[in-house]
């Protein structure tokens, strides 16, 4: 299997030894990167698109049950298998309530963790959706990628996907930044959020991928530059 056919894992782990060894288990199956703290599980779990999580419970900076509804509260739905050492009951509750789809009590045995993964990425990979036409662009919301017809593919973070996504499959629509900021980011994140992202991905992809309706909001432009 070929890099580009695995999945992509992040794991975030802060034991100088389990961490390595649970990425080497792993990486014939997953394409891993391995971070130490919650701080730095976040900004990648916010910034880069994955294809599961592993999240060890206690970790520095910022512990795993706070990273994942931090996670979950920026609209993030990457599937996420929690590592504890705690393993009764409430633990485990307060690691499904916090967003974790699933968990692993420590120590554990390899082949049900590869198998849990296994479950985690059949059962909640996405549908591959039909690419969105964009002028002379396609957006591949599947991969959170966008695709010139004369060959680069532009990666997208997370959120760049999501706004593009929003703005392209309705077409006709001017959203306001308000309707944006409701849809696809915490209430609590101000409305220039939008401009920034906007911003992002004129700068990516073409000053003319999204149009400013002034007075209004924004809506999907044609990319043709």
């Amino acid at each position: 299997m070929t890099t580009a056919d695995r999945p992509s894992l992040l794991l975030v782990e802060d034991d100088a030894v389990l961490g390595p060894l649970i990425a080497e288990l792993l990486e014939t199956d997953y394409r891993i990167r391995l971070v130490a703290n919650g701080q730095d599980g976040l900004h990648l779990g916010l910034t880069e698109t994955w294809d599961v999580m592993v999240i060890d419970r206690g970790l520095p900076v910022m512990d795993g049950i706070t990273l994942i509804a931090a996670l979950r509260s920026k609209g993030i739905s990457t599937p996420i298998l929690i590592l504890t050492a705690l393993g009764d009951a409430d633990e485990k509750v307060r690691g499904l309530d916090a967003g974790a789809n699933d968990y692993v009590t420590k120590p554990f045995d390899a082949a049900e963790l590869a198998a849990r993964l296994r479950a985690l990425t059949r059962t909640f990979s996405p549908a591959r959706a039909a690419p969105v036409s964009i002028g002379n662009w396609e957006l591949d919301r599947a991969s959170r990628s966008v695709r010139s017809l004369y060959g680069p593919v532009v990666p997208l973070t997370a959120k760049e996907g999501d706004l593009l996504a929003a703005l392209a499959t309705e077409p006709g629509r001017v959203f306001t930044r308000d309707e944006l900021l409701a849809r696809l980011f915490h209430p609590t994140d101000q409305p220039g959020v939008i401009d920034t992202y906007v911003h992002h991905l004129r700068r990516k992809i073409s000053k003319t991928v999204i149009r400013t309706v002034h007075g209004v909001g924004y809506q999907i432009g044609d990319a043709d530059e």
